[in-house]
């Protein structure tokens, strides 16, 4: 299976992870084809009701350049849940349920059915959970595939990106980058705040503002990543 893909997660919930995958896809979008799942949606109105408009995956269909009908909505975000909480919760009261098992195969199915990059956004922070028994971190191990770790500029983000890094890092899990996605009223501006968080990991720490394309470095380095997935797939 060809492995070109990447995973957006987050360092907590409403953040700006869809914001950072929308971006990285329509830059990526400038250099050939890309494919951007959101695979568990909660929250989200039907897709034929305007409100639909202003869900997670209607962006990512936007960042595609796709029309929103049942079938791209579909094809982008499988699980999609009316109730604005975690998947597991949120699956509860529609008396549905999901599995990891379920989840994953059906990410590793869209990649390798793909001939281009694949982006993977994920839901909540790093260690929410998706299904009664599963968190975010669970899902990245069986994909296995890189991450971008997505960090808001508020009052105590420097924390939490490091926290969440360190656990990347505990788990062996590939961590790209670190993006700090700017809050709405936050006390410093984000170059404060990737500049700290610059300190104390390994790995390049970008930064992107409201209403900022994904910066040249960033798109370069997701690239680079992908494409050299896939040459190791076709060489071993």
């Amino acid at each position: 299976m060809s492995r070109h893909a990447v995973f957006i997660a987050g360092a907590g919930t409403e953040i700006g992870k869809t914001y950072v995958t929308a971006a990285l896809t329509r830059r990526l979008r400038e250099r050939g084809s890309v494919l951007a799942l959101k695979p568990l949606a909660s929250g989200v109105a039907p897709w034929d009701d305007p409100a639909f408009g202003e869900s997670d995956t209607a962006r990512l269909l936007a960042a595609q350049g796709l029309p929103v009908t049942e079938e791209t909505v579909t094809a982008c975000s499988p699980w999609r849940f009316a109730a604005p909480l975690a998947p597991d919760q949120a699956a509860a009261l529609e008396g549905r349920s999901v599995g990891l098992s379920a989840i994953a195969d059906w990410c590793r199915d869209r990649i390798a059915a793909s001939d281009g990059p694949v982006v993977v956004e994920g839901v909540g922070g790093l260690m929410s959970p998706i299904t009664d028994a599963a968190t975010g971190l669970d899902w990245i191990e069986a994909l296995r595939i890189p991450v971008v770790l997505v960090s808001g500029s508020y009052l105590g983000a420097i924390s939490h990106a490091l926290t969440a890094a360190e656990v990347l890092r505990l788990r062996e899990v590939d961590l790209l980058a670190i993006v700090v996605s700017e809050s709405e009223g936050a006390p410093t501006p984000p170059e404060t705040v990737a500049h700290a968080i610059r300190r104390h990991v390994s790995c390049p720490v970008f930064c992107l503002g409201r209403g900022a394309s994904a910066p040249d470095d960033l798109a370069a380095l997701l690239e680079r990543a992908v494409g050299s997935q896939a040459e190791r797939h076709f060489t071993e």
